[in-house]
């Protein structure tokens, strides 16, 4: 079966191989906000393994799906050769600095008075959203990323490492659906109001996947800076948010041991496909 999957991925443009590939992660966001017609409430406990899950898989794909590959088609031999992957984590990093100071935005279990970017008058809810959204960027740019660049014949990229690398995110995209969802309602939101919120927050990964397809694409010789980009945007928000966000309750054990798992997934996922 995932033979068939990669084989097919394989056959398509790669810019559609990537549009393709993040409507499926868009599409378990929004099947754990939809937990949101289920469950009157949300389990602290379990919510707080998913965060610390999500984590875990975003740093084993940092690493294991663009750092490591961008080293490997990098030029040169020594120091010479970790610079595109140096010089593209730190622009990666300071990117989403950047729009974390200037989109207004709320950390999930934080109060209203630790939001984030320039002051507005916005509703929580909307503020929820945004932080999700804020995460789904550096996602969506990595798997376009990815398939540009197997598509381009780069060593080190392969369709089967952009599969693995779409089928992680999506993963953890999951418990991010359900983390804007239930808080949503539990603030007096409809079901349904909650689950369009939840759903909604990962509509930027298509269209940052489509860009990074399309930008590799265009121009070959970035490839190894735009791999690192997405790693240091992807490492900053967990560093920055997601670890964070799993540590301000009591479960931190389970936060902890979820990102492990997270990790060790993703890490499966990428060397036993990729």
């Amino acid at each position: 079966m995932m033979n068939q999957i990669i084989a097919y991925f394989e056959t398509l443009d790669p810019v559609l191989a990537a549009f393709y590939a993040t409507l499926f992660t868009w599409g378990l966001t929004a099947l754990g906000a939809s937990l949101v017609f289920f469950f009157k409430k949300m389990n602290r406990m379990l919510f707080d393994g998913m965060l610390g899950f999500t984590g875990g898989v975003m740093v084993a794909a940092s690493f294991w799906s663009l750092l490591a590959p961008g080293i490997e088609m990098s030029p040169g031999e020594g120091f010479e050769k970790t610079i595109p992957a140096v010089v593209g984590f730190g622009l990666g990093a300071l990117f989403i600095f950047g729009l974390d100071k200037i989109l207004p935005h709320l950390h999930v279990n934080f109060n209203t008075t630790e939001k984030e970017g320039i002051k507005t008058p916005w509703h929580k809810s909307i503020l929820l959203v945004l932080a999700i959204t804020l995460h789904n960027i550096p996602e969506g740019l990595a798997v376009g990323v990815l398939f540009g660049g197997a598509a381009a014949g780069f060593e080190g990229a392969s369709i089967a490492g952009a599969v693995a690398l779409a089928i992680g995110i999506g993963l953890q995209n999951f418990p991010e659906g359900f983390a804007v969802a239930m808080p949503l309602r539990g603030q007096g939101f409809s079901r349904r109001k909650s689950f369009n919120y939840g759903q909604l927050s990962a509509i930027v990964e298509p269209v940052a996947a489509v860009l990074g397809a399309w930008a590799v694409m265009t121009f070959q010789p970035i490839l190894p800076y735009a791999l690192s980009f997405a790693a240091g945007a992807m490492i900053f928000v967990v560093v920055e948010e997601v670890v964070p966000e799993s540590q301000q309750s009591k479960y931190t054990d389970v936060s902890t041991l979820g990102f492990i798992g997270g990790f060790m997934v993703m890490m499966t996922l990428d060397v036993g496909l990729g």
